[in-house]
């Protein structure tokens, strides 16, 4: 059995959690999320509980069991709390600004890179520490609206210049010493 698969899924007063057939629908505060299911992923609700249940023990069904009480977890987290991922510019003369729901990066090209927000996403940004916060309550869409960000100008390995997540540790290398003779 599945370590993970086999965890119930805490459904907390105020989320409104709707099976039908492999299509599951969360309703809460922050918003409303839904997802279809693989078909042999059976959902069941059990008051305040979900529990994922999978048909048998193939290959297939045990590789699915896990997957699907994730999604079903992540789905209850996002309209309860929602998920956030941070980005950091580091570089001399690197900016970033909001104009309405477009991000606009200056990451030393020649010119400036506009970013609007996708459906779902809001971004909040503090200027004066290059900081971009990605604020959703879809995790899939907020891990790839950040991932795309990063992707204008990923940190480099000598000075540490990019963009890059807040708790990720780039690895320093050193760059040529002067006057090396082999």
């Amino acid at each position: 059995m599945s370590r993970i698969g086999k965890k119930s899924i805490p459904v907390p007063s105020g989320v409104d959690l709707k099976i039908n057939g492999n299509h599951v629908t969360v309703k809460g505060p922050k918003g409303e999320l839904k997802r279809d299911l693989h078909p042999l992923m059976k959902v069941e609700k059990e008051g305040d509980e979900a529990r994922i249940l999978r048909p048998d023990d193939t290959r297939q069904s045990r590789s699915l069991h896990g997957l699907t009480r994730t999604l079903v977890n992540n789905m209850v987290l996002g309209v309860t709390q929602g998920f956030e991922k941070a980005l950091k510019i580091v570089g001399v003369g690197y900016r970033v600004e909001l104009k309405g729901s477009t991000l606009v990066l200056n990451v030393g090209h020649s010119h400036s890179i506009e970013y609007p927000a996708p459906a779902g996403i809001t971004f909040d940004v503090d200027g004066k520490a290059n900081i971009v916060k990605v604020v959703g309550i879809n995790k899939e869409t907020v891990g790839q609206a950040a991932a795309e960000i990063r992707s204008f100008r990923p940190p480099e390995p000598y000075k540490g210049k990019g963009i890059m997540y807040t708790d990720e540790k780039i690895i320093r290398k050193a760059g040529k010493t002067a006057g090396a003779k082999s």
